[in-house]
């Protein structure tokens, strides 16, 4: 018997053994739920932040960036929103964010944005403009 045969037959059975490993399935990581849902049940909570005084107008601070703090605020008011749900879903969304970050590898400027704040306007709440602040030289 000739060797080289031989030698053949245990290449090819060394690539089989290797190739099954390499497809061996692979553990799934867990993929977080869609934010979005969260961010629509907030919109919905919120639903028009009708209001007859600024005393009534709130800014929820929603999501989360990479560097930290929040992605955005949005406007609402305590007349027709319930504060504390409105709360837990800000946290879930918040979490949610996080854990898309976390699994993504999201990178994003380490800007500060500060709450802005609100106020009642033509009998809804909205933001307050952005203060201007001068850019660093």
């Amino acid at each position: 018997m000739r060797p080289f045969p031989f030698l053949i037959f245990l290449a090819c059975a060394a690539c089989l053994a290797c190739a099954a490993t390499v497809r061996a399935p692979a553990t799934p990581k867990p993929v977080p739920a869609p934010a979005g849902d969260t961010l629509a049940q907030i919109r919905a909570l919120i639903g028009a932040a009708a209001c007859t005084d600024s005393t009534q107008c709130h800014t929820l601070a929603i999501g989360a960036r990479p560097c930290g703090g929040p992605q955005a605020y949005l406007p609402w008011s305590s007349a027709h929103t319930d504060g504390a749900a409105l709360a837990v879903l800000g946290e879930r969304f918040k979490a949610e964010r996080k854990a898309a970050i976390a699994a993504s590898g999201e990178l994003s400027t380490c800007q500060f944005l500060p709450d802005p704040g609100a106020m009642c306007r033509a009998g809804t709440c909205q933001r307050n403009a952005p203060s201007s602040t001068p850019s660093a030289q």
